[in-house]
């Protein structure tokens, strides 16, 4: 395939706030959307919308290059549901050969994937009735068959949940071979629904929480020695501890506990090998922030905790270490590089990125700026919406700098003028080597003017910095761009992991987003 081309536009097309746009061609168009999907409604898309879309670009992209951005979604963009999606599409509608079977083996990663890949398969192909999963995909069958031999009998017992495909019916389906005699004791024990109950928190709480208890204060006492049990057990998982720091607190634990569980959290080594999303610290951060306001009458652990010993504020230096840590393996630019970063915090930034979530995409592109701030020397940082200011923060705490914006994101309105940015540099007559947008591209100019990105863009390329670059960072993907990328030294890059900094690097080198997925 050939991706480095120039879009040719038959007619101008218009973005969602009614400004000039350009589309992206379908292969990078595929993966911008894919990499910022929730699989939730977005500001301006429902997410059945997002999914017809996708399942047309999936169409009209080369099957190879679906199969590898499904593996680069799984495993550099740490995403679970999206690949499944690309994976259960190209089932339906490629064949001939092996590429799908192939592209399972690699694209599940734990063992519940198998049954919501089987799920999304039927799902899409609208099964219904008692055979909801005949005529499966031999190719699909041949990779899931492989898939089941990944996993030992503590995975697949983690995984084992009461949903409407489980791994008994899966196992049916696919009939994996087992590679030896323990191997087939497991297969067994899925059948007749036998596993050992795995020992993880949700297991070891479940049954605590099933215990009778005469008096609150013996609740508080056993829940209190459960947590630092399962501190203590060191089979708390990273993602687990991270997102129950709260729960830790509420319970009680002693000083030690906390101290084993932020150094935990802090490690440069369990840091490299959570594969966290970086706004998951920040939600972290959040909820600790949150607790003393929101539990001010409890008795017992908020004296001990809060008044007392401060350890709150303990904790949330932990998440800013893990969070250095994190951004350690991003490249960054040294003293001599330029380096402006521009958030944007309109109102169509201000959404979930699920139901369920605190982060809105407006903290995913702040918490990015802000990791890479901390690697840059020469760096200036600032928010966009009705108008555009540039803030001053340090450069060594990321978490409270994002708070630090959330604070002041009404100072600047809610419209989305990122023009403003190239406005002001034309205007001060101030060259900058990289000018980066952290945005839902979604771009356009909320006053009478006719300054758009694109011509302020042409213009500060001629008249100010020739050799400048312009870097979108696509937290939305909604497949169009305020001004055309791969020509005039515009990049696009998408996603909601640190990963998009690996990114950054290769197109330094030359290499595009595109050919580095063909390349995985």
């Amino acid at each position: 395939m050939k991706f480095n081309t120039t879009p040719q536009q038959s007619q101008p097309i218009l973005n969602h706030e009614g400004a000039k746009a350009y589309r992206m061609n379908p292969a990078l168009e595929l993966y911008s959307t894919v990499v910022t999907w929730s699989l939730n409604d977005t500001f301006y898309e429902p997410n059945d919308e997002r999914l017809i879309r996708i399942r047309n670009l999936i169409a009209q992209n080369d099957p190879g290059f679906v199969a590898k951005l499904a593996i680069y979604a799984r495993h550099e963009m740490y995403l679970r549901s999206a690949p499944l999606v690309l994976l259960a599409e190209l089932a339906r509608i490629h064949s001939g050969d092996d590429l799908v079977a192939r592209m399972t083996e690699r694209v599940i990663a734990r063992a519940d994937e198998i049954t919501e890949l089987l799920a999304c398969y039927q799902a899409l192909n609208e099964r219904t009735g008692l055979k909801k999963l005949n005529r499966l995909s031999k190719q699909l069958q041949k990779g899931l068959a492989s898939a089941f031999n990944q996993f030992d009998a503590y995975q697949f017992a983690k995984y084992n949940r009461n949903t409407a495909i489980k791994l008994r019916d899966a196992l049916f389906l696919v009939h994996p071979k087992a590679k030896n005699l323990a191997q087939q004791e497991i297969f067994n024990q899925i059948v007749t629904n036998t596993l050992p109950v795995p020992y993880t928190w949700e297991t070891e709480l479940s049954a605590l929480g099933q215990q009778k208890f005469k008096l609150a204060t013996e609740k508080e006492a056993a829940f209190q020695q459960k947590w630092e049990e399962l501190i203590d057990s060191n089979k708390l998982g990273y993602m687990a501890l991270l997102r129950n720091l709260r729960n830790v607190f509420e319970a009680g634990v002693s000083y030690a506990h906390l101290k084993k569980a932020v150094n935990t959290l802090a490690s440069p080594e369990q840091v490299a090998r959570s594969k966290q999303f970086p706004f998951r610290y920040l939600a972290a951060y959040r909820e600790l922030q949150g607790t003393e306001m929101k539990r001010p009458k409890q008795e017992g652990w908020i004296g001990k905790v809060f008044s007392g010993q401060g350890y709150v504020g303990e904790v949330l230096d932990g998440l800013e270490k893990a969070v250095v840590q994190s951004a350690r393996r991003i490249q960054g630019f040294d003293e001599h590089t330029r380096v402006l970063l521009a958030c944007d915090v309109s109102g169509s930034m201000q959404k979930p990125v699920s139901p369920q979530s605190s982060i809105l995409l407006y903290d995913i592109g702040l918490m990015l700026a802000m990791l890479l701030q901390s690697r840059c020397r020469n760096v200036q940082v600032g928010m966009f919406g009705d108008s555009w200011k540039r803030i001053q923060v340090p450069k060594n705490r990321i978490l409270a700098n994002v708070h630090e914006f959330y604070k002041r994101e009404g100072e600047v309105g809610y419209a989305t003028n990122g023009y403003l940015v190239l406005k002001e540099l034309i205007d001060r007559r101030q060259k900058m080597d990289k000018i980066m947008f952290f945005t839902d591209l979604q771009l356009w100019n909320s006053g009478s003017g006719s300054d758009q990105l694109s011509k302020l863009w042409g213009k500060y390329k001629q008249e100010i910095h020739p050799s400048a670059r312009l870097y979108l960072f696509d937290l939305s993907g909604y497949g169009k761009t305020p001004l055309q990328v791969l020509r005039n030294d515009v990049y696009l890059i998408a996603g909601w992991s640190d990963k998009i900094f690996g990114v950054l690097e290769a197109l330094e080198k030359g290499e595009s987003i595109l050919e580095m997925i063909m390349n995985y």
